[in-house]
C-alpha cells in the first residue's frame, strides 16, 4: 500500500481516470466533459476544487477523489479506488486527503452523496465521522438511484483525530 502515492490529477489522467470511473460507476459514470469542467475550476488562481490520483509506481492509476470546497463548505464530489485496493486503506487515504484539503480551505463542515446501496462506500465514511441527514430520491441516473446524504461537522477534528491505523487499515 506505502507504494501507491497520492498526487494532483490533471488533464493528461483523464483517459486512466474515465476508465477505471466507467469500471467501477457503470451505469452512472463521469463524462470527460464534468472531470474536465472540475479540473479547469482547480487550476483557477482562487480554486475552490481538489482533486487527487493515486498510482502504483509503474505509473497504473488505482484512485481518485476530489473536492469542491464554496464558502465554508466542503463537498465530496468523487471518490474511486480500483477493485483490486478495495480493503487496502487507499479509500481512506483518499478521503483523509480531502477532508485536509477541506481543512485548508476553513471549511466548517463536508457534504457528500453516496448511493444507498454502497454499503461499503458508507462505513467508510462513518468510520471517518460521517452521519446521515437525509436522502436525493433518484439523484443516480439513469438507474434512479436514491442517494444518502452525509455531513461531517468539524473535519478539521476528524483529520487531527483519525488514527494511523484507522488510515492504513
Amino acid at each position: 500500500m506505502s507504494e501507491v502515492t497520492l498526487r494532483e490529477m490533471r488533464w493528461w489522467d483523464l483517459d486512466a481516470v474515465l476508465a477505471l470511473e466507467h469500471d467501477l460507476f457503470p451505469d452512472d459514470a463521469w463524462s470527460r466533459g464534468m472531470f474536465w469542467s472540475e479540473l479547469s475550476d482547480a487550476r483557477h488562481p482562487a480554486a475552490t476544487r481538489t482533486y487527487v490520483l493515486a498510482q502504483e509506481p509503474d505509473g497504473r492509476t488505482v484512485g481518485y477523489a476530489g473536492l469542491a470546497a464554496i464558502a465554508g463548505t466542503g463537498d465530496v464530489q468523487t471518490i474511486g479506488v480500483a477493485r483490486d485496493h478495495w480493503g487496502t486503506g487507499l479509500g481512506a487515504r483518499l478521503l483523509a486527503t480531502l477532508l485536509q484539503a477541506a481543512t485548508d480551505a476553513e471549511c466548517h463542515e463536508v457534504l457528500l452523496e453516496v448511493r444507498v446501496d454502497n454499503s461499503r462506500a458508507q462505513r467508510l465514511y462513518e468510520r471517518f465521522g460521517f452521519e446521515a441527514i437525509g436522502f436525493r430520491k433518484g439523484y443516480y441516473q439513469p438507474g434512479n438511484v436514491d442517494a444518502l446524504v452525509m455531513r461531517l461537522a468539524d473535519p478539521a477534528s476528524s483529520v487531527t483525530g483519525i488514527r494511523e491505523t484507522e488510515i492504513h487499515g
